[in-house]
């Protein structure tokens, strides 16, 4: 992409307006749907009213939406680009004490909202687009429906140096951070000549990636860059994501693991004509080869691909085609981004060892919002520290250990959780799975195992008679407990520390030596 012109968001929008403006951006099932210049003329009805309310460049604007809303999200963040303020997307499925943690650390002077949705108290003002749009439209004199796209107001300049969105972790190992994205490095990649168009191959792209997550914003930036129309249900379940994949015969299905899992283990793909899936993405988490295998049998057709980065690192990724040779790879870098292991000491290390993952975004870096000194620890040179352990192999391809902070300490032995859940993957009955671990008199941890079974009868003396030919000796879970539900934040993540609690419940089974 060197010498490739550097854009802005709006600028993004705004030209494919004017190349296709009956083109379809997104479609929510059984809400609606929007084409490209219902989408540039209400941004800019959103932009001008937010102006209208004394928005100032740079200001951050809280962004609370749930699925059904994407059409009126995308309206929204498109809109406080175009003022020249900075996006805070915001999922409805956050507890409201987090949504008030969040707007108050980056100091947002209003919070825009969907529909039956209701920003929490904090001193600032808030609104539906459809609010502003309305204000805007009286205020400038238009009728609704006009088909009149007002321009940004002069003052409003937007660079593409400009920060344009605060995007929150996901908080799995800790209190969420929030991670600044410049418009350069949101548009990085992106074309804009009709015939260099992302996924051709498709009419329809379906998602279910929730808004306030990194995955969803990446679905966001392919519904102004991609050729095909964005899909996404009003919510998630299996039963209606299969029957969308059915009904629109999207060519490119983006998923999480958990997603999958649940589409799999309910048999839809077995009721269901899956064959128009030409390309199966899977982002957010590493998939398990056992998954990855019954993913490829269900969607015969679709070539299996697996996405790495982190909120921290997009547009820096990995990307790999599900390889029988190379089942546990996650590929390797993809559009000008670099990948590098090392030591604690920051020294790259030779192919075979294991170390810390880095990667180096190929545009403008990312870095977190107002606090200096988790940034000078995360991002450096252009780096950006993954927070996870792995190794690269001869030919460049990275192999994925474990989380940082999932490393379990047994004794004399570090043991990789996913090593083990890759294992309890294998077994024909397991579900979902997850490892982690728990206090230990002797060896101060000890490995714990929670499996969700596929039906009922599964006991936690099975499981580890299983594992016992597959794993070593300090591998293999001390105790195993049986869930009906894995605990997941709202991207489809573990959330491995709420585990160890339940083991105390005495309604779950349990079993060790």
């Amino acid at each position: 992409m060197t010498g490739a012109p550097a854009y802005t968001v709006p600028d993004l929008l705004r030209i494919r307006a004017e190349q296709e403006p009956d083109g379809v951006a997104m479609i929510v099932d059984g809400h609606g749907a929007m084409t490209f210049a219902e989408w540039e003329r209400r941004s800019a009805l959103v932009a001008y009213g937010l102006t209208r309310r004394g928005v100032a460049p740079a200001d951050r604007i809280g962004l609370l939406f749930g699925s059904r809303d994407w059409i009126d999200y995308a309206v929204a963040f498109c809109g406080v680009l175009k003022a020249g303020a900075v996006a805070v997307p915001l999922s409805d499925r956050l507890a409201p004490a987090e949504t008030r943690y969040m707007l108050e650390h980056c100091a947002a002077v209003a919070v825009l909202h969907g529909r039956d949705l209701v920003a929490p108290p904090g001193g600032r003002w808030t609104a539906a687009p459809a609010d502003l749009e309305a204000g805007s439209e009286a205020a400038r004199g238009a009728g609704p429906g006009t088909g009149s796209a007002p321009a940004p107001p002069a003052e409003a300049r937007v660079r593409p140096g400009d920060l344009a969105q605060i995007l929150y972790t996901s908080g799995t190992t800790g209190r969420p951070k929030g991670v600044g994205a410049s418009h350069a490095n949101l548009a990085y990649g992106c074309v804009t000549r009709p015939n260099r168009r992302r996924f051709a191959h498709s009419r329809h792209l379906l998602h279910a990636f929730p808004i306030g997550t990194n995955a969803g914003q990446t679905m966001l930036l392919n519904a102004l860059d991609a050729r095909p129309a964005v899909l996404t249900p009003a919510r998630f379940t299996p039963g209606r994501f299969a029957r969308l994949i059915e009904t629109y015969r999207p060519g490119t299905v983006f998923m999480v693991p958990s997603m999958a899992i649940e589409l799999l283990n309910a048999g839809l793909p077995e009721r269901h004509d899956m064959s128009s899936v030409l390309l199966l993405g899977s982002a957010a988490a590493a998939l398990p080869p056992a998954l990855s295998e019954r993913l490829a049998a269900a969607f015969p057709n679709a070539t299996l691909t697996n996405y790495y980065t982190s909120t921290e690192a997009a547009p820096a990724q990995t990307i790999m085609i599900y390889d029988r040779e190379r089942p546990a790879a996650l590929g390797r870098p993809a559009f000008g981004g670099a990948l590098r292991v090392t030591d604690e000491a920051g020294n790259p290390l030779p192919p075979g060892e294991v170390g810390e993952i880095w990667m180096r975004s190929p545009t403008a870096p990312r870095s977190y919002y107002g606090d200096a000194a988790a940034s000078a620890q995360a991002f450096r040179n252009g780096w950006v520290r993954m927070g996870d352990l792995g190794h690269v192999d001869a030919y460049g391809y990275l192999y994925l250990v474990d989380r940082e902070s999932d490393v379990v300490k047994t004794g004399a032995f570090k043991v990789s959780t996913l090593q083990v859940e890759a294992a309890l993957y294998e077994h024909p009955g397991v579900a979902e799975a997850a490892v982690f671990g728990v206090p230990h008199p002797v060896l101060g941890t000890a490995l714990a195992a929670a499996i969700v079974p596929r039906a009922e009868g599964m006991s936690a003396a099975e499981v580890r008679e299983f594992l016992r030919d597959r794993v070593a000796g300090h591998e293999l879970p001390e105790r195993v407990i049986v869930l009906d539900d894995l605990p997941r934040n709202r991207s489809g993540k573990v959330i491995k520390r709420e585990l160890p609690a339940l083991l105390g419940d005495s309604r779950l089974h349990t079993e060790g030596d």
